[in-house]
């Protein structure tokens, strides 16, 4: 498996390309969907995992053609703890 790690202190952007989504679910491809932007670089991937200082996975956001039960396609998974913001006033505890 290629893999690149990104080291720690650089401002990482990541963020979805629905657009290869799209031509994904159209053509049956694997382009990757997800692109990790750095001041140097726009890395392209289809699974992105954020590590912490010991190199622990703390937060996976991967890709799949097969998409969830509600239909996402992308979608983040982590056993850290979450913190929301912004919630609905009768929402926050």
């Amino acid at each position: 498996m290629k893999y690149k790690t990104l080291r720690q202190g650089i401002m990482k952007r990541i963020h979805v390309n629905q657009h290869e989504i799209r031509h994904n679910t159209k053509t049956g491809d694997n382009r990757p969907v997800l692109t990790c932007k750095t001041s140097s670089a726009n890395d392209k991937a289809n699974t992105i995992q954020v590590l912490d200082d010991e190199d622990n996975v703390v937060l996976t956001l991967g890709y799949s053609d097969n998409p969830l039960a509600c239909g996402a396609r992308v979608w983040i998974e982590t056993k850290s703890k979450v913190k929301l913001l912004n919630l609905e006033e009768d929402e926050c505890q």
